[in-house]
């Protein structure tokens, strides 16, 4: 199984802090790319300018409340490329009534999680993905 890379669009430095922090205290092996930005965000998906060798990520985890561009306006785009339909979305929301407004409106995403991302949430969402397997360091004496 190969290794889920994720991407983590989230412009909250402290939101990202913490994600970070729960995925080094498990010891996740994850590749993990981090963007502040929705204009920055396209340009990786999308393999342009600095971007244009950047991994494919196999997870986008996006903030809707971006500065530059905004997340909905991310998520149209993943949705209208075909290079970019294998990839699992999953949206940020601060509360669950951000979340049922946003399955209300139809927001396509195949996952919600409440910010901040915490290690078990990635890890269901990993183990529920058939083609890829989450790994942590086991070693204690690692990093």
């Amino acid at each position: 199984m190969d290794l889920a890379h994720i991407l983590l669009v989230e412009d909250d430095p402290g939101d990202v802090a913490y994600t970070i922090d729960e995925f080094r205290e498990h010891r996740l092996r994850n590749p993990l790319t981090v963007l502040g930005d929705g204009l920055e965000a396209l340009a990786y998906l999308e393999r342009r300018g600095a971007h244009a060798g950047a991994p494919r990520p196999d997870i986008l985890l996006l903030d809707l409340n971006l500065p530059g561009v905004d997340g909905r306006v991310v998520l149209d785009r993943v949705h209208g490329n075909p290079d970019l339909a294998g990839m699992t979305v999953a949206v940020l929301t601060s509360s669950p009534l951000e979340e049922r407004m946003l399955r209300d409106f139809g927001v396509p995403a195949e996952f919600y999680f409440r910010k901040p991302v915490d290690f078990a949430q990635l890890a269901e969402l990993i183990r529920s993905i058939d083609r890829f397997s989450i790994v942590v360091d086991r070693d204690v004496r690692a990093r």
